[in-house]
């Protein structure tokens, strides 16, 4: 079986859940609705720092429901107890192409990242601002986490760093009042946020 070039992780197995070979998903940020509509999940193991240690295997889904604040599952060939703790750490990856539809006025997460952001905040027009490198939510609604960028004299894009070598960031909450413009085809988010903020 090919595995998909696009697998984007969504969630990780904490445990088993009951007696019957069920497992306890616990879903990376508001992604739970992906989880639970599909029903090809691709699993591997990452190491802390995020490196993949064994190559991804497919396990079809039977059955999946919310549960305090997690999903359940039951996953084919897994059923027993012990076949379900013996998962707990997995990471549970989705081919991107699967994904269902997203509303007119709702992006997915992973969509966002690598989107170049400008300010419109300048009266002499839109200005770069930066890079989506990360989508983060503070518990009210998400937060665009911007590396800050701008065009140096040659015209070129470039990172712009503290004393310490690092790129500065810029964090920006992704709500329609500060985010009026999204263009995920183009990779190119207008926001009225300050670049100076």
């Amino acid at each position: 079986m090919v595995i998909p070039d696009d697998l984007v992780e969504l969630g990780r197995i904490v445990s088993a859940y009951g007696v019957r070979g069920m497992v306890k998903i616990q879903p990376h940020s508001a992604q739970e609705s992906i989880l639970l509509n599909v029903k090809e999940w691709w699993l591997a193991r990452l190491s802390r720092a995020g490196v993949q240690q064994e190559p991804h295997r497919l396990a079809k889904v039977s059955r999946a429901r919310e549960h305090t604040g997690s999903i359940v599952a039951f996953l084919e060939g897994c059923d027993d107890r012990d076949q379900a703790e013996a998962l707990k750490g997995t990471s549970i990856f989705v081919s991107r192409a699967i994904f269902p539809t997203a509303s007119d006025d709702e992006y997915y997460w992973v969509d966002l990242i690598g989107c170049s952001v400008y300010s419109t905040a300048s009266a002499s027009g839109p200005v770069l601002l930066g890079l989506v490198q990360e989508v983060s939510d503070n518990g009210a609604h998400a937060v665009l986490h911007i590396a800050r960028q701008e065009l140096d004299e040659q015209g070129d894009v470039v990172f712009l760093k503290d004393d310490k070598g690092r790129v500065l960031e810029v964090l920006v909450p992704f709500v329609q009042a500060h985010v009026p413009f999204v263009d995920i085809r183009q990779k190119r988010i207008e926001t009225d946020w300050p670049a100076d903020f």
